[in-house]
This record gives structure tokens, C-alpha cells and sequence, in this order.
């Protein structure tokens, strides 16, 4: 199959400028700056290769060499060594606004950057009203676009970029800054296009965007190709990664839940008091992090001032929504017991089925009815997604079967 796009041991290498002269004055009193140049690599021998008809996707963190890449891609960058190739007409839309003249209107700014993609003025004209439909931002059109949102630089720019139907369509993360509804008209115009056999290259940081979109992925770290591949692996992998610095990062100091007499969240008749809530996984050591779809151990670590019988603990997690989303009770497996001193309760499970997010934790005990200690919305829960997710806030467990009737 014919390449789209080529590029074989692409580089990009800029000038660190520590000791900066803006005056004139400056340049003659100290002369020529004696300082030693110093470089930094934003792109380090980049390989890889866009079938006709296929998409690429880049993800990898801020500064990994991401939209370099697609700036060289498109020749706003000259490589520093190495060489790519494209072939057929290119589209780019890199960042918000970029390509508009601010005085123009946005009828203008279509016109304008229609011919410098090589459009006449007899094709420009055919296009007009379909890119003017499709950014649909109104009486707007007609109005300088400095005074235009960000939200409106977006619609018109991917509208223009688009709607020139290109053989190679590059895209940074732009899209996310337009609304839900927005963003959907754009991917499915990206499908689109796709089957009608142009080939896209994708910067985002929503990875389910790139395994919804991309056959292959890039992961760039430091600006070097860390892995290379299938999209759904190459996301997973890096997810994977993530997941794991923020595991490392985090404390296992755990906060303490407040007394009765300096929060409002607390009562009960104190026979038992709550320390802190300490989750924590067989895959990791103890942490206030949690991976969806791993095992978890939810522990309540409590001081017992006088005994208490037939106690039941139960446990409360709300999203950010403030609707919860799971509530335990040890009373399911019977009264507990619990002696003088110092103690913890923990809710085991093999597969922590809630969805990526940051959740609030309310715990209680009650013996026979009788309120003992409840302490509302007093820790944390963070759980990261461990695949790619689709919503919701449950992770079900199963799987798609295709057959045919």
C-alpha cells in the first residue's frame, strides 16, 4: 500500500537562549555573547510511515515532542536531520486561530486560507456555503474574527480544514476545546473522511479517541519514539505507565477523619471512633490510588473506648456528582464484636468495578440501630481508569459477540 506520509530519522533540535540582549545598546557596550550554545532535542529520529487511508495517532505528556512533530509534518518546521515525505494535499489545524488575521471576517479568513491552499477562486466559491454550514456560528461569519471565542476559532478553523477534503489531514488537540456537541460532528466527519480514503494524524490526549480513530499510535516521551504500534496496545501500555508513576508518587500517609467537636460531618455516641480510611491493592503497596478493575482492600482503621456489640460498619462512596455510587455494609456477613482498643474493618474485593474518577467517602457504625459513629464526605478515593473507558460509573465485566443471523 502507498504511504501518505514518510519519515525516516526525523529530528528537531533547538537553540536554548539563557543570556538574552534585546537592546541595541547592549549587542555593542558587551559584544558577541560568549556563552556556550546549548540545545535541546524536541524530536529524536522519528521513524514511521501513514498508509494511504489510515490514521496515526501521537499522545505522550506535555513536552514530549508531540506537536514538533506535526509542525515538521506539516513544514512549519524545517527537520534538523532526517526527511519526510508527503504525498497529496496537506490540511493542518494545530492550534486556535492559527492562520486567521484578526481584521477579516470570518467569511474572509475562509477565502484567504482557501487560496493559500491552492483552491480558485470558482472552488472557493462551491465550498463557501458548506464551510459556513458547518462551523455554524451564525451571523458571526460576517464579523471580524478578534472577536471571536475560542470555541468559534475552532469551529471555523476545522470547518476550513476539512471541508477542502485533503488527501492528509493533521490535527492537534484543538477539537477538545469546542462543546460536546461540536466534538461529535467532528469525529464523525473524521470517519468520514477516513472512508473516503484520506489518511489523518491525530494529536490528543484523550487516548479513547485515538483507539476510536487511529490504527496505529505513537507514544513520544522526551521526544523519542517510546513505543510504536497498534493503537489499542500503545495506549494501553502508556496508560499503564502513567498509572504507575502516579502509584509511586503517592503518599501513604493517609489524612486523619476529624473529631466530633471540629467537624460538622460527625456524630454518633463514641463508643468507636474512626482514624482514616486506608485503601489499598494487592498490585500496589499501600496508597491513596486505586486502578479500576484491580483488586482493593477498603480499610476503616478505628479506636474502640468501650465494647460494643452486634456493630455493623458500613462504608459510602458518591461521585463528584454527589450521587452514590456504591454503599457496603459488614452486616451482610453478620454483627461484628469489637473489643477495647485499637482495630480495623476492611472491605475486600478481586475487581474494584467503579470507573476512573475522584470520589468521596463517607463511613458509619451502628448497633442495633443505634448510631455510633457516622462521618460524612471525610476522605478521598482517587481511582484511575487501568483501560480505555467509555463513560458511566460502572465498569462491567464481559464481553461483545458478533454473530451473523
Amino acid at each position: 500500500m502507498e504511504n501518505a506520509v514518510e519519515a525516516v530519522g526525523l529530528c528537531k533540535r533547538f537553540r536554548v537562549h539563557r543570556e538574552r540582549r534585546t537592546l541595541l545598546k547592549e549587542r555593542f557596550v558587551r559584544g558577541r555573547s560568549t556563552t556556550v550554545p546549548q540545545y535541546f532535542w524536541a524530536l529524536k529520529d522519528a521513524t514511521f510511515s501513514v498508509p494511504r487511508g489510515s490514521s496515526l495517532g501521537l499522545i505522550g505528556h506535555n513536552g514530549s515532542g508531540k506537536s514538533t512533530a506535526l509542525k515538521v509534518l506539516t513544514g512549519i518546521y524545517r527537520p534538523s536531520s532526517g526527511s519526510v515525505s508527503v504525498n497529496g494535499s496537506v490540511s493542518a489545524l494545530l492550534e486556535v486561530g492559527a492562520g486567521f488575521h484578526p481584521e477579516l471576517t470570518g467569511r474572509e479568513n475562509i477565502r484567504l486560507n482557501a487560496t493559500i491552499l491552492g483552491f480558485t477562486n470558482r472552488q472557493i466559491n462551491g465550498l463557501m456555503d458548506e464551510i459556513i454550514e458547518f462551523a455554524d456560528i451564525g451571523d458571526f461569519i460576517d464579523s471580524p474574527v478578534k472577536h471571536y471565542s475560542s470555541g468559534m476559532y475552532v469551529r471555523l478553523g476545522f470547518a476550513v480544514a476539512v471541508m477542502v477534503r485533503p488527501d492528509v489531514l493533521i490535527v492537534d488537540e484543538v477539537i477538545a476545546v469546542g462543546d460536546e456537541e461540536f466534538q461529535r460532528k467532528c469525529f464523525d466527519y473524521l470517519h468520514g473522511l477516513r472512508k473516503a480514503g484520506a489518511s489523518l494524524i491525530i494529536v490528543s490526549h484523550g487516548l479513547g479517541s485515538i483507539t476510536e480513530l487511529c490504527d496505529e499510535a505513537i507514544w513520544l516521551e522526551h521526544g523519542e519514539m517510546r513505543d510504536y504500534g497498534p493503537a489499542n496496545q500503545v495506549t494501553q501500555a502508556y496508560l499503564d505507565e502513567v498509572n504507575a508513576r502516579e502509584a509511586a508518587r503517592a503518599a501513604d500517609v493517609f489524612p486523619q477523619i476529624p473529631e466530633s467537636d471540629a467537624s460538622q460531618h460527625r456524630r454518633g455516641s463514641g463508643e468507636i471512633r474512626f482514624i482514616a480510611f486506608e485503601p489499598s491493592s494487592a498490585q500496589h503497596d499501600s496508597m491513596r490510588m486505586l486502578i479500576s478493575g484491580e483488586s482493593a482492600s477498603l480499610s476503616i482503621r478505628y479506636e474502640c473506648h468501650s465494647e460494643v456489640t452486634d456493630a455493623a460498619f458500613g462504608l459510602t462512596i458518591t461521585n463528584s456528582s454527589q450521587v452514590p455510587v456504591l454503599a457496603l455494609n459488614s452486616l451482610v456477613h453478620g454483627p461484628l464484636d469489637i473489643a477495647v482498643g485499637g482495630g480495623t474493618v476492611a472491605f475486600e474485593t478481586d475487581a474494584l468495578l467503579l470507573t476512573g474518577g475522584t470520589y468521596s467517602v463517607s463511613v458509619s457504625v451502628t448497633s442495633e440501630g443505634r448510631t455510633i459513629d457516622a462521618a460524612t464526605d471525610v476522605a478521598e478515593l482517587v481511582i484511575r481508569a487501568g483501560g480505555i473507558e467509555q463513560g458511566g460509573v460502572y465498569l462491567q465485566n464481559g464481553q461483545w459477540i458478533q454473530s451473523n443471523s
